[in-house]
């Protein structure tokens, strides 16, 4: 078969397979424990459902302009005035399908054939995958354990040659749950600016942070706020992974270039889901609220368990995510989210496609219940 070498060169997403897998075993009737997914378990609140039947049943299932419907850049732009006291406009809102869609919208609006992109690892498998779809070069920096994953700032800039184009930015972050201090972001932003490099800060799981306090980097001041794409969506926090809206925030010129592009690609997000995410974003907090509280009580109990186990973990401060350490059990991060599945029907994902062959990451996006028969099973899986 003519398959192009730039498709050969794209692997193919750990997580889904590994979720896959799961199901699978599922289906087959197996009591499997999924700490690998990468969803909230929650149902969509029923407002949102209620929102997209009415879309569907007033024949509101046509094109909508490419960018997205004007109604929802307009809530998009008031929702990150009141979260993040950024200013934007609704012409420099572009609503793709999904923050992923967005991400390589991005990308590819930016490089041109052999620019680098800098990656902090550990990184979301996606990352350099979308990276080299765009014809660009992933640079990889592997930020320290001992720093319990936070930025070195030496190890950046000393990443950065005449080629790097566009930095990476994820905070909270997949797979550890590290939220970047306003202090580390200042010094990537100074150094962003002073070599004229952008960035895309992916802050999807922005409004899931536990004992920290998450910051924009486009807040940070005009000059960094022109070489910013922000990008979010309505997935994680309103659990609606499935309807596939995301949107990037940036540079009225950047925000025509994306628009042009996702118009010969895809066009515009799917209207219904476009209505659904405007009731989302319309949504009380409270009621957004008692889901982060879950999620902070579920990781609590995760903690708490890995610690009575005398694991080594870093503890996280966002997202649904906890990066912990096989290395030391004497195991790749693949040999043990295999063996894991194999012999205690519990699936993990393993860290090498995050960066990090060390480590697997457990997502605590599963019930209480699930959480302690998984904590269970695990500490039978490593006293042998």
């Amino acid at each position: 078969m003519m398959i192009s070498s730039r498709a050969k060169e794209i692997n193919p997403s750990a997580t889904l397979k590994i979720t896959a897998e799961i199901k699978k075993l599922k289906k087959e009737g197996r009591k499997v424990i999924n700490f690998a997914g990468g969803e909230p378990d929650f149902d969509t609140p029923s407002k949102i459902k209620e929102s997209a039947k009415k879309a569907i049943d007033s024949g509101f299932t046509k094109y909508t302009p490419v960018a997205g419907i004007s109604e929802l850049r307009e809530k998009i732009c008031q929702k990150i005035k009141e979260w993040y006291s950024l200013d934007y406009k609704p012409e420099q809102i572009v609503v793709s399908n999904g923050a992923k869609h967005a991400i390589f919208n991005s990308l590819y609006v930016l490089l041109d054939p052999g620019d680098e992109v800098l990656i902090f690892s550990p990184y979301w498998v996606s990352y350099p995958e979308m990276v080299k779809l765009c014809s660009g070069k992933p640079v990889i920096v592997d930020f320290k354990e001992t720093d319990e994953f936070h930025p070195d700032l030496d190890l950046i800039k000393s990443k950065i040659t005449k080629k790097t184009k566009c930095i990476i930015l994820n905070s909270p972050c997949n797979p550890t749950g590290v939220v970047w201090r306003k202090e580390e972001l200042v010094m990537l932003a100074e150094v962003a600016v002073e070599h004229n490099i952008f960035i895309i800060s992916d802050e999807i799981y922005s409004r899931l942070i536990y004992d920290s306090q998450h910051f924009s980097i486009a807040g940070l001041g005009k000059e960094i706020q022109a070489r910013t794409i922000t990008i979010n969506g309505v997935s994680k926090t309103y659990s609606m992974t499935g309807w596939r809206i995301g949107w990037s925030c940036s540079p009225s010129e950047i925000a025509r270039e994306i628009a042009k592009i996702q118009g010969q690609i895809t066009s515009n997000a799917c209207s219904i889901s476009q209505m659904a995410a405007l009731s989302a974003l319309s949504l009380e907090k409270y009621e957004i609220e008692k889901m982060r509280e879950t999620f902070k009580n579920r990781r609590d109990i995760l903690i708490a368990g890995l610690k009575k186990l005398g694991l080594n973990f870093i503890t996280p401060q966002g997202a649904f995510y906890l990066f912990l350490k096989v290395s030391n059990l004497g195991y790749t991060s693949f040999d043990f989210a295999k063996k894991f599945l194999t012999q205690k029907l519990v699936g993990v994902i393993p860290g090498k496609p995050f960066g990090n062959d060390e480590y697997v990451r457990i997502s605590y996006a599963i019930s209480q219940e699930e959480i302690e028969e998984g904590l269970k099973r695990l500490g039978e899986f490593i006293s042998g």
